[in-house]
Formats: structure tokens, C-alpha cells, sequence
């Protein structure tokens, strides 16, 4: 017989609403509510506060404050994202932050008509910019690495630590192509090829997103940045005009970012403050709709750049594009171009309401925008279980388990630029005394968007932890490379000459005391940094070292001492004295928080680097543009000057020595549609254990278009035995020959391409087969 049916429980089901059940899919769920929502509340779904927190959510010390959350909200319409709550009061550890997210999302939850959670987002360019977060490498510093795996890696623990505070977007990874060292957001990238940039920026994001369902919490949504072509500015300084071809945007510019959408799966992307062809990306609808949207098939959502719509007019700190008259007409241009929210205030898109009840805009615009962000909501389980665990948090974040990851990528960052007559790795026991010299020897050497580490050793610490009570380590700063040096400080005030000569002078006195003389010079967080206003700039017309440091390097030089040289900077420096004098010179970037561990550990031959260098290091700021990838008839040469790069990009040293041999093709004929592998043996020629990275790159010999000598087309990292061989693969695919031809079509012409496989860019690095295409 069968049963009556449980009326009350039947009742009950009915009363759920749609987008309240978590059994249906995201995409439903995200339909039924956007069906249930004002006009008022879908505007305020597409706003952001972070500044303003401090008048809305939180108290002076950082702490929520439902008064003011109750004052500030009160229509019960709700907001789509808060900023940066790691940055509440001065600044919050792992568990104060995971209970104010906690606070702030259940009165949103709680006191809201619909009860729509917030999205909170976070900078994570090189780990979580939070209190105790694990600091690793600049990405400049991953790129080094050559090693998405590891970038992966980072990012997934990048990401845990984030999420277990509350966070459920990182503003990053950075997938722009630096091909203007004179700009000073170098760092943020991972250097001037879009292969590379292609492959680490992919691996970021699969760290952040995983598979992008979100179920345990674990994970948080990547942003690709900046969108598009703002690496290489007019002039070199930041947020200029891309004057860029459509061939070079397509194949260098843009290129990172869709292999990250179509490869990657990110789900979101910030568009740049600069313009391309006279249109700003924040206004671009070519950009924004045509290409990301139609052509790539992104489904994600786009966040401003701060201010960035707000730009489009004018704005006192940077002047603006003057495109719109005012915010309001800022924000339709924003809207038209296809631009999700805006960051990281309520400015322009205050007006949304206003724009539609006026005509200018239709409500079905903002509908198209709000989807997105309410499906990502619902695909992160915000609506189910918003909620952190503070304990978890405070256990995990900044942990000795991530503490080795750290030190492992600040290892592989380590590249090893000169080793004249084997001056390094120093044999400890031989070592007496050590004079560490320089203004980064004993400083914080994370680079831009960094908080506090849990832990972070310097190079001086370091090396004393190294040698514990086996030999002497004395101490000189030698001079300043700026006064004060922090980020945060907006006017850069250059060093005294007369003191920084005083403090020359006792460095060599200290120097003279020892057997070998480690200095650790470059730049600093002020010299090379995002210029974001006429008073905080960070862009240089020269890549000399900042004020006396050569002049410390060539008195260190002269006390006849052996000097080994740690460069710190976050983009390329013209060091043509130290390469041609000091006989041992490592480029290190900026090694985050095990930088002394890191740097120890090169120094006595712990470890064998493995760095290569993901940028052309120039001879002179006159030598640019230096990128390795140029065309034929570019770099003839100059009078009185060499028109070649100091280190060429890919170049890396070892402790030990490879050797390459018998390159050949699988097949050595394809169609154009086809693929083969090219293989080589690589041979450890030396006497210890090392990591070289094998490097392809590849040259179309004849085509309607002129193409660069050679282009990155593929890598491999692979550990030797001394006396080892291994032979290396290397996948030669379609996507590694085609290019934009005379018609702009991606195609692959037939004919002959010449494949190169070595460890550098160099032409002497690199040996060379025929692949004849049909």
C-alpha cells in the first residue's frame, strides 16, 4: 500500500526558494536571485569598499563595528566586495582576520533583504600580502625557476592560507610581458617572453583555482593582470600608452593572457590603466567584449584596476584619460565595455541607478554583469557555508610545511651570473673570517606588495646561521641606496653622498679584516615599484646602481679580497664594472622570506643553482629595447658600444658544467597541421650533481611576415648525476610554428624552421636541426 505523502516535510520544500537550495546548480541559482533582485541590489552587487571600511565596517583598531555596518547598510541592499581586510586597523594575524571576514559575512548574510554573502579579495602576488602569510620569490624570481610546477605549487599553498582567512579572490597572478626594464613593476611579472609569462601564469592559476569547484575550500578565484599590453609603456613609465602593433599585441601581449583563460581556466581578469591605440582598456569594448569574450569564450568576470574607471575622466593623483567628462559618464563607458565591478571603491559606479532610471544604460546591461559574479558566489559555496575556522587558519598560515616551500623556490630563484676561475661555492672550513657588506645585507628583501612574514632571515642572518661559530662574520652597511626605503613611503629621497662615503670608507676597514667579502647590493622597494600617483613614482630613465653602491663595489674590489656579489633588485641593472671585476656575481631578485637561508646556502655550495634569467640584462638603458626576441634586421650595432645584452635571457650558470649532444627530429618533415618532438642528450660533464634547463626555441627561416630570429617555444628542467645522461623531449606542436600572417590569420606556413636547443638564447649556447613543414 503506499504511504501518505509527509505533508509538513512537502510544506517545508516548497518554502525553500531556488537560489536558496544547494541542490541545484550554481547557474540556476545565480538566475532565480538575479530574478529576485532590484535594480538597487544588482548595482550594489557590481560596488566594492576597502579604504572606506574604516567608515563603514570597521573601528580604528580594525575590529567590526555593526553601528557603522548597520548605519552604512541600512537600505539592506547589500555589496558585492570588500577589500583587503588583512589591512584592518594595523593589520591583522591569521586568526584575527578569519574572525573579521567571519563578522563582517554574517552581517551581510544576516541583515541584507536577500541575504547575498560578500566576496572578500586579496593581493597574493608572491604569497598572501597578510600578517605571518608565507613570503616566497618575486615572480620576477619564479620566473628564474623555469619551473611551473613549483609556481604551482606556491600558489596552492598561497591560496589555502588566503581562503583560511577569509578570502575568495587574489589579485593576481600578474601575466603581463615586461619589455621595459626601465619600468617598475618588472618584478610583478614573470619576464619579457610570452611563452614563459604563458606557462608560469597558467601554473599560477591552477594553484589558486585547482579544478575551480571549490569544495574544500582550499582554493580561491585567480585574476589575470593587467589587460592588456601594459608591459611595455611609452617611455617606460607605468599606465603610458602601449604603442604596440596589432601583429605584436596579438602574438606577445595578449597571447599570455588567453593561454591562461583557455589553458588555465581563470575565471577572472583586471583590465589595465593604460590605452591601446587611444582607447583605455577600462572603456575598451574591442578588448573587453570582441576578443575576451567572443573570440577566447571567457564566462568569468572583470574587476577594475583601482580607480581604473574612475581614470577614464580625470582624477588629480595621475591626471586621467579625459574620455569621459565625469564618474557618471566613467561608469557607462565602463558598463558598455563590459567591466563587472568596480575596485576598490563606490565612486563611478554610484551612477548605475541613475544611468538606467535616466535611459543611458538599460537594466538589462547590469543584469549581463551581475550574473557572473552572483554564479561564482553560489560555485564557491558563499550562499551554504560562508564561514572560516580561525583555529584552522592560525594553525596553517605562514607553517614550517610552507616555510620549506619558500626556501626550495628562493633556491631555484638563485642564478648564477659569473664564477671566474671557480670563486664560488666558498669551502667553509678554509674561511676564518667574512666581511657581509652592502646596504641589502641586512634588510627585509621581499620586493612590492609584501606584508610581515612569520619569519624572514636576512642575508646577514643568514650566513651567520650558517656557520655558526666556525668562522667570524663581521658587518658593514656600506652605504644607503635611498633614505628610509619603505614601499609605502611616497617621495624617494636619495642617500648622502658625504655619509655614504664615510660608511665606504669603514666598510673597507671592515673588509680588510677578512678573507672573502660577500656584497649584497641592487635596488630597493622604492627604486623599482608600481608608480601609482605623480608622489610615489618607481620607474627609472637609467638601470645603474642607485647612488654609491658601485663606488662601495670598487672600493671592496680594490682591498685585493675576493668579492662574491648578491644582487637584489626587482628589474635588470646595468652592472657592467661588477661583471667585468667582481670574479663571482649572482642575480637573486628578490628571494622573500628565506632570502638569508637561501643565499647562505649558494654561497657554501649546499645547494647548485639552477637560475636562469627570465629577462635581458642590458648594458645601458641606451641599449633598449634588449628582449631577446627581435627581428632581422634589428640590433646592427652601435658606435663605440657593444649592441649585445650583458647576460642574455635563459642564461644561468651551474657548479657544475652540461653538455649537449646528438640533436635530431623524431620526424624531420610534417604537415602543417602535424607535430613531431625534437630530442636531445644532455650530459653532466662535471663533478657534482646539477639542475639545467633545457631550452627550445624556434625560428621560421621564411615568412610573409618578418619573424624573430628565435622565440621560446618549449623547456624542460632535468637533474644530473655527474657522468649522467638523459635525453630530453621536447614537443613540436602546431601552435609552436603559427604566427599572424600578411591577412592576420593564425596560421602555419609551410617551409623550413630552424629548431634551436641549448641553455641560453645565446647563439653559442645553441645547437641546430632543420624542420621542413608541407
Amino acid at each position: 500500500m503506499k504511504r501518505p505523502a509527509n505533508r509538513k516535510s512537502e510544506s517545508k520544500k516548497t518554502r525553500i526558494l531556488p537560489y536558496r537550495n544547494p541542490s541545484l546548480p550554481a547557474a540556476k541559482r545565480a538566475k532565480d536571485l538575479l530574478s529576485r533582485m532590484t535594480l538597487e541590489e544588482k548595482a550594489a552587487q557590481m560596488m566594492c569598499v576597502w579604504q572606506r571600511k574604516t567608515d563603514t565596517l570597521v573601528d580604528a583598531d580594525g575590529n567590526f563595528d555593526l553601528g557603522k555596518a548597520k548605519a552604512a547598510f541600512q537600505d539592506g541592499r547589500g555589496l558585492g566586495q570588500v577589500g583587503r581586510i588583512s589591512d584592518a586597523g594595523t593589520g591583522k594575524d591569521a586568526r584575527g582576520m578569519a574572525e573579521l571576514t567571519n563578522a563582517i559575512q554574517r552581517f551581510f548574510v544576516e541583515n541584507t533583504r536577500l541575504g547575498i554573502p560578500v566576496m572578500f579579495h586579496e593581493e597574493c602576488l608572491h604569497g598572501h600580502q597578510a600578517m605571518d602569510a608565507t613570503s616566497f620569490p618575486q615572480p620576477i624570481g619564479l620566473g628564474a625557476t623555469f619551473n611551473p610546477e613549483l609556481a604551482e605549487r606556491l600558489f596552492t599553498m598561497t591560496a589555502w592560507e588566503a581562503r583560511l582567512r577569509g578570502t575568495h579572490q587574489a589579485l593576481t597572478p600578474v601575466v603581463d610581458v615586461a619589455r621595459d626594464p626601465r619600468w617598475g613593476r618588472v618584478e610583478e611579472t614573470y619576464g619579457e617572453d610570452p611563452y614563459l609569462v604563458s606557462r608560469m601564469g597558467i601554473a599560477a592559476v591552477r594553484g589558486f583555482q585547482g579544478d575551480a569547484a571549490f569544495r574544500d575550500k582550499r582554493r580561491v578565484i585567480a585574476t589575470l593582470k593587467h589587460f592588456a599590453a601594459h608591459g611595455q609603456p611609452e617611455n617606460g613609465t607605468n599606465c603610458a600608452p602601449a604603442n604596440v602593433s596589432m601583429r605584436v599585441l596579438r602574438e606577445t601581449f595578449l597571447y599570455t593572457f588567453k593561454e591562461a583563460i583557455q589553458k588555465g581556466g581563470a575565471i577572472s581578469v583586471m583590465p589595465s590603466y593604460n590605452e591601446i591605440d587611444g582607447v583605455p582598456s577600462h572603456a575598451n569594448r574591442w578588448l573587453l567584449r570582441d576578443v575576451l569574450r567572443k573570440e577566447w569564450g571567457f564566462q568569468g568576470f572583470l574587476v577594475s584596476d583601482y580607480y581604473g574607471i574612475w581614470e577614464l575622466s580625470q582624477r588629480a593623483e595621475v591626471r586621467g584619460h579625459s574620455v569621459a567628462k565625469d564618474k557618471k559618464e566613467a561608469a557607462a563607458l565602463a558598463v558598455r565595455a563590459g567591466v563587472n565591478i568596480e575596485l576598490p571603491e563606490p565612486e563611478c559606479y554610484l551612477h548605475l541607478v541613475e544611468l538606467v532610471r535616466q535611459g543611458e544604460l538599460k537594466e538589462s546591461q547590469l543584469d549581463e554583469l551581475v550574473a557572473p559574479a552572483l554564479f561564482w558566489k553560489f560555485q564557491m559555496g558563499l550562499f551554504d557555508d560562508p564561514y572560516v575556522d580561525p583555529e584552522e587558519a592560525e594553525r596553517v598560515v605562514g607553517c614550517d610545511d610552507h616555510r620549506q616551500l619558500a626556501l626550495q623556490a628562493a633556491r631555484e630563484t638563485i642564478t648564477l651570473l659569473k664564477n671566474e676561475d671557480r670563486a664560488v661555492p666558498l669551502d667553509p672550513d678554509r674561511i676564518q673570517t667574512i666581511a657581509v657588506i652592502g646596504p641589502n645585507a641586512n634588510r627585509d628583501l621581499l620586493g612590492g606588495y609584501s606584508s610581515v612574514p612569520k619569519h624572514n632571515v636576512t642575508v646577514l642572518e643568514g650566513i651567520q646561521a650558517r656557520v655558526g661559530g666556525r668562522a667570524k662574520v663581521l658587518y658593514s652597511e656600506g652605504c644607503k641606496i635611498t633614505i628610509g626605503g619603505s614601499w609605502t613611503q611616497d617621495e624617494v629621497v636619495p642617500s648622502d653622498p658625504e655619509e655614504d662615503r664615510r660608511q665606504i670608507a669603514e666598510a673597507v676597514e671592515v673588509a680588510q679584516q677578512a678573507d672573502v667579502i660577500v656584497l649584497s647590493i641592487g635596488g630597493n622597494v622604492q627604486t623599482s615599484r608600481e608608480a601609482y600617483a605623480f608622489n610615489h613614482l618607481g620607474d627609472r630613465p637609467s638601470l645603474d646602481l642607485v647612488g654609491r653602491q658601485e663606488e662601495l663595489a670598487k672600493a671592496m674590489v680594490a682591498t685585493g679580497k675576493p668579492v662574491v656579489v648578491f644582487l637584489f633588485n626587482g628589474r635588470p641593472l646595468s652592472i657592467n664594472y661588477i661583471s667585468q671585476n667582481v670574479p663571482a656575481v649572482f642575480e637573486c631578485w628578490y628571494l622573500g622570506q628565506e632570502a638569508g637561508s637561501a643565499v647562505a646556502e649558494a654561497l657554501f655550495g649546499d645547494f647548485n643553482p639552477s637560475g636562469k634569467l627570465p629577462i635581458t640584462i642590458p648594458r645601458s638603458a641606451g641599449h633598449l629595447p634588449a628582449f631577446y626576441n627581435y627581428k632581422p634586421m634589428a640590433r646592427r650595432g652601435y658606435v663605440f658600444d657593444d649592441v649585445s645584452p650583458l647576460y642574455a635571457f635563459g642564461y644561468g650558470l651551474s657548479y657544475t658544467t652540461f653538455a649537449f649532444g646528438n640533436l635530431r627530429l623524431a620526424k624531420k618533415r610534417i604537415n602543417r597541421d602535424g607535430a613531431t618532438r625534437v630530442l636531445v642528450d644532455v650530459t653532466n660533464t662535471g663533478t657534482r650533481e646539477g639542475t639545467e634547463v633545457v631550452q627550445m626555441y624556434i625560428r621560421d627561416l621564411v615568412s610573409s611576415v618578418t619573424r624573430p630570429l628565435k622565440e621560446l617555444k618549449g623547456f624542460v628542467k632535468v637533474s644530473l648525476q655527474s657522468g649522467e645522461t638523459k635525453t630530453v623531449r621536447l614537443d613540436i606542436t602546431p601552435e609552436s610554428l603559427a604566427f599572424y600572417d600578411i591577412d592576420m590569420k593564425y596560421v602555419v606556413e609551410p617551409g623550413d624552421f630552424e629548431i634551436m636547443v641549448g641553455n641560453s638564447s645565446r647563439d653559442c649556447d645553441l645547437q641546430k636541426v632543420i624542420l621542413h613543414v608541407i
